[in-house]
């Protein structure tokens, strides 16, 4: 079971590895990548480049539920979008890391940065900046502006960033991106639009001779677990859900 699927209307486990060096983007490369992608997961059947030149491969989205991945020309991405279970998605970020060294030439020292992200989006009518404000509340510094009669918050996008260890490699991110423009937040009507929270565990460097991208990859999964379960379920997505529910 997924312990974070019933927290929003979507929940989506992203992983981006980022390289120094341009990726292949010949055919024979980039098309053995994603044939062997799609003997481990048979249902990744829908093969396309956007004008960019990202090449995607994807599953069905007809049902809520589905996985995909991405080449750049500097970038690997995973990502699967409602699991079942958490395993289910890190089974798949796994295979795309351990195939890359062999079959996108991808070294050690070419990693930028590796990235484990949780996303959750609710659906939510209404003003997203100050349903926000409401839940998780506002900056002591801004709470009597806010409340200036008369007013309306049009802007409210918290982003917080910490490092995870002594020599600044780990980072912790979370952000919001509400979805509610400038104009919107004047109502009465408010498009159907999605709230959404970011959870992004990030690791900076090359890796080194000990180090492979799976063992970091479960490295940086421990601490998300360990970060949503103590911190973020109950600070941040419950309350947005709760606010949610009462409106």
């Amino acid at each position: 079971m997924n312990p974070y699927g019933a927290l929003s209307d979507d929940f989506y486990a992203n992983v981006t590895l980022q390289t120094e060096m341009d990726l292949p983007s010949g055919r024979e490369s980039v098309l053995h990548f994603f044939e062997q992608m799609q003997r481990r997961f048979p249902k990744l059947h829908h093969f396309y480049q956007r004008e960019r030149g990202e090449f995607i491969l994807e599953e069905e989205k007809d049902h809520g539920a589905y996985r995909w991945v991405a080449v750049e020309a500097k970038r690997i991405s995973s990502g699967v979008v409602n699991p079942n279970t958490l395993d289910e998605a890190m089974e798949q970020h796994h295979e795309v890391l351990d195939m890359a060294p062999y079959m996108l030439s991808v070294s050690r020292l070419d990693c930028e940065a590796l990235s484990l992200m949780y996303g959750f989006d609710f659906a939510y009518r209404g003003n997203h900046n100050q349903l926000l404000a409401d839940a998780i509340g506002l900056p002591t510094g801004f709470e009597s502006i806010a409340q200036r009669t008369g007013s309306q918050l049009m802007c409210y996008e918290p982003v917080i960033q910490i490092s995870l260890d002594d020599v600044f490699r780990t980072h912790a991110r979370i952000n919001f991106e509400p979805r509610t423009g400038s104009l919107q937040a004047r109502g009465p009507e408010y498009p159907d639009e999605l709230l959404s929270v970011y959870v992004t565990l990030r690791r900076f460097d090359s890796l080194a001779p000990d180090e492979s991208f799976s063992d970091e990859l479960k490295r940086l999964d421990v601490l998300m677990r360990e970060l949503m379960d103590n911190y973020v379920v109950e600070h941040i997505l419950k309350p947005l859900q709760n606010s949610i529910a009462i409106r």
